[in-house]
């Protein structure tokens, strides 16, 4: 059994001293490969998971006006600049904002609908608002 599937932190270790040491023959090529592009979707799944709470207090934030304050206020503002955070260490990401967005959305709904006891059917099934409105530290949407 390779040490990748026993140890995987040994493993990792041992493959930075190849690549430091230049032992590129030593290198674990496919599963270094799998873990790359693993840490790419990961950034991915952290920029998607931002957006889904942003977009969640978002919609609880229009259709709850009465129950507004402090809290969701922060974590609007919070999520907002992880997301922004995650996107400006992770500039590949733009060309998939927009499928993210729509993906993100979707999750939003189930969540707020979750929090909020509302119907799904309550919230627009198209995101109401633009990526751009979405990312504006000063933007709360109206009911």
């Amino acid at each position: 059994m390779a040490i990748y599937e026993t140890d995987f932190y040994t493993w990792t270790q041992q493959q930075a001293a190849f690549l430091k040491s230049g032992q590129f023959s030593e290198i674990d090529l496919e599963n270094l490969i799998e873990e790359v592009e693993s840490m790419g979707r990961s950034e991915k799944r952290a920029l998607e998971s931002r957006l889904i709470i942003l977009l969640q207090h978002l919609l609880k934030w229009q259709y709850q006006p009465a129950r507004r304050g402090r809290s969701w206020e922060l974590t609007i503002k919070g999520q907002r600049m992880k997301f922004i955070k995650v996107l400006n260490e992770n500039p590949g990401l733009k060309p998939s904002l927009d499928q993210c967005l729509i993906d993100a959305y979707q999750f939003a709904i189930v969540e707020a609908s979750k929090e909020t006891g509302l119907d799904e059917k309550t919230f627009p099934s198209v995101c109401p608002w633009e990526l751009k409105e979405i990312t504006r530290l000063d933007f709360y949407p109206e009911s």
